[in-house]
Protein backbone atom coordinates (compact mmCIF):
# COMPACT_ATOMS: atom_id res chain seq x y z
CA UNK A 1 0.00 0.00 0.00
CA UNK A 2 1.38 3.36 -1.03
CA UNK A 3 1.53 6.19 1.46
CA UNK A 4 1.61 9.83 0.49
CA UNK A 5 2.42 12.87 2.57
CA UNK A 6 -0.07 15.57 3.50
CA UNK A 7 1.89 17.90 1.22
CA UNK A 8 1.40 15.47 -1.68
CA UNK A 9 -2.31 14.99 -0.98
CA UNK A 10 -2.90 18.73 -0.70
CA UNK A 11 -0.85 19.53 -3.80
CA UNK A 12 -2.60 16.95 -5.98
CA UNK A 13 -6.09 17.96 -4.88
CA UNK A 14 -5.80 21.68 -5.58
CA UNK A 15 -5.09 24.02 -8.45
CA UNK A 16 -1.42 24.64 -9.06
CA UNK A 17 -2.00 28.21 -10.19
CA UNK A 18 0.07 30.72 -8.24
CA UNK A 19 1.79 28.16 -6.01
CA UNK A 20 5.50 28.63 -5.39
CA UNK A 21 7.93 25.93 -6.46
CA UNK A 22 8.32 24.95 -2.79
CA UNK A 23 4.68 23.81 -2.73
CA UNK A 24 5.69 20.84 -4.89
CA UNK A 25 6.31 17.63 -2.92
CA UNK A 26 10.01 16.83 -2.78
CA UNK A 27 10.98 20.48 -3.11
CA UNK A 28 11.70 22.30 0.10
CA UNK A 29 13.39 25.65 0.73
CA UNK A 30 16.90 24.56 -0.33
CA UNK A 31 15.88 22.74 -3.53
CA UNK A 32 13.36 25.48 -4.24
CA UNK A 33 16.07 28.10 -3.95
CA UNK A 34 18.25 26.19 -6.40
CA UNK A 35 15.37 25.93 -8.87
CA UNK A 36 14.56 29.61 -8.49
CA UNK A 37 18.14 30.54 -9.39
CA UNK A 38 17.61 28.49 -12.57
CA UNK A 39 14.41 30.41 -13.38
CA UNK A 40 11.82 27.96 -12.02
CA UNK A 41 9.78 30.03 -9.57
CA UNK A 42 6.31 28.46 -9.67
CA UNK A 43 4.92 24.94 -9.43
CA UNK A 44 3.62 25.41 -12.97
CA UNK A 45 7.22 25.91 -14.16
CA UNK A 46 8.07 22.44 -12.84
CA UNK A 47 4.94 21.01 -14.46
CA UNK A 48 6.03 22.58 -17.74
CA UNK A 49 9.38 20.81 -17.54
CA UNK A 50 7.63 17.54 -16.68
CA UNK A 51 5.47 17.90 -19.79
CA UNK A 52 8.35 18.93 -22.07
CA UNK A 53 10.20 15.70 -21.28
CA UNK A 54 7.00 13.85 -22.26
CA UNK A 55 6.41 12.73 -18.67
CA UNK A 56 9.53 10.57 -18.83
CA UNK A 57 10.52 9.62 -15.30
CA UNK A 58 14.26 9.25 -15.93
CA UNK A 59 14.57 12.49 -17.86
CA UNK A 60 12.49 14.46 -15.36
CA UNK A 61 14.28 13.13 -12.31
CA UNK A 62 17.67 13.66 -13.98
CA UNK A 63 16.71 17.26 -14.74
CA UNK A 64 15.61 17.80 -11.13
CA UNK A 65 18.87 16.32 -9.82
CA UNK A 66 20.98 18.43 -12.18
CA UNK A 67 19.10 21.70 -11.59
CA UNK A 68 18.52 21.48 -7.86
CA UNK A 69 20.70 18.74 -6.41
CA UNK A 70 17.62 16.76 -5.35
CA UNK A 71 18.31 13.30 -3.97
CA UNK A 72 16.53 10.14 -5.18
CA UNK A 73 13.67 10.43 -2.66
CA UNK A 74 13.06 14.09 -3.48
CA UNK A 75 13.15 13.32 -7.19
CA UNK A 76 10.66 10.48 -6.75
CA UNK A 77 8.31 12.55 -4.59
CA UNK A 78 8.30 15.36 -7.13
CA UNK A 79 7.78 13.01 -10.08
CA UNK A 80 4.88 11.23 -8.35
CA UNK A 81 3.21 14.56 -7.58
CA UNK A 82 3.57 15.79 -11.17
CA UNK A 83 2.26 12.48 -12.52
CA UNK A 84 -0.73 12.34 -10.20
CA UNK A 85 -1.60 16.02 -10.64
CA UNK A 86 -1.44 15.81 -14.43
CA UNK A 87 -3.39 12.53 -14.52
CA UNK A 88 -6.15 14.15 -12.46
CA UNK A 89 -6.19 17.57 -14.11
CA UNK A 90 -5.03 17.37 -17.72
Amino acid sequence: MSSTSKKHQSFCSESMKGKPVTAVPGIGPVRGGQLQTQGYHKATDVLGKYLTVNENRNQFQGWLRDESGANAKQQGDCYKAMREWSDNNL
